[in-house]
């Protein structure tokens, strides 16, 4: 199986990748297109600002190489929020792969950016997450709505959509690399069920 992870130079790659060792595969991180085009699974992981990864991506041409995938595609935290419309931290038009917004979370006098342990709880169609509400580690100040594209939720302050899909997109705003054993289940049934 390969599998890539985008460098979009807005990420903890080595975190990701090992995660991915750790589970028996191999894995590719790289920006070349036909590489990401070519592999069974691709991850998009993303830390920092949406505007700044949004930039990476078009400097590297792949706006148009991830919209066009056919094959599983997880985000990962900022990750998650670019596969998204659009986003409110910096007033950014985002990839557009899941038709949701991702807004600043309102928390009231709760500290941010929401940063530590969390429940997430999954809905009925969530392939990735199939038992009870679990704790996911999180930090992002940023989160996407909860609409009909989310298949887990959490709540700080807020609820917000902590996991979403549409066709072969998945999004995760938790990083399942710093999860434990919950986050190794997700990665593990990402690589490894028939998804689409």
């Amino acid at each position: 199986m390969k599998v890539v992870i985008v460098d979009t130079e807005c990420a903890n790659l080595t975190s990701v990748r090992f995660a991915i060792e750790r589970l028996g595969y191999s894995c590719t991180v790289t920006d070349d297109a036909d590489a990401i085009r070519a592999a069974d699974r691709v991850i998009l992981p993303g830390v920092g600002t949406a505007a700044a990864a949004m930039r990476n991506l078009q400097r590297k041409q792949l706006v148009d190489v991830l919209k066009s995938l056919e094959q599983p595609v997880l985000g990962i935290c900022l990750g998650m929020q670019l596969m998204t419309s659009h986003s409110e931290e910096g007033d950014v038009e985002c990839l557009g792969l899941i038709p949701s917004l991702t807004k600043r979370l309102e928390v009231g006098e709760l500290p941010l950016p929401h940063m530590g342990w969390n429940t997430s709880m999954p809905t009925n169609s969530n392939p990735l997450l199939k038992t009870a509400e679990q704790y996911c580690y999180f930090v992002h100040s940023y989160a996407v709505a909860v609409d009909e594209y989310t298949i887990a939720e959490a709540e700080y302050g807020q609820r917000f959509a902590s996991m979403i899909r549409h066709n072969n997109y998945f999004g995760a705003q938790f990083h399942p690399e710093r999860s434990g054993k919950v986050g190794e289940s997700i990665l593990r049934e990402f690589l490894e069920a028939k998804l689409c």
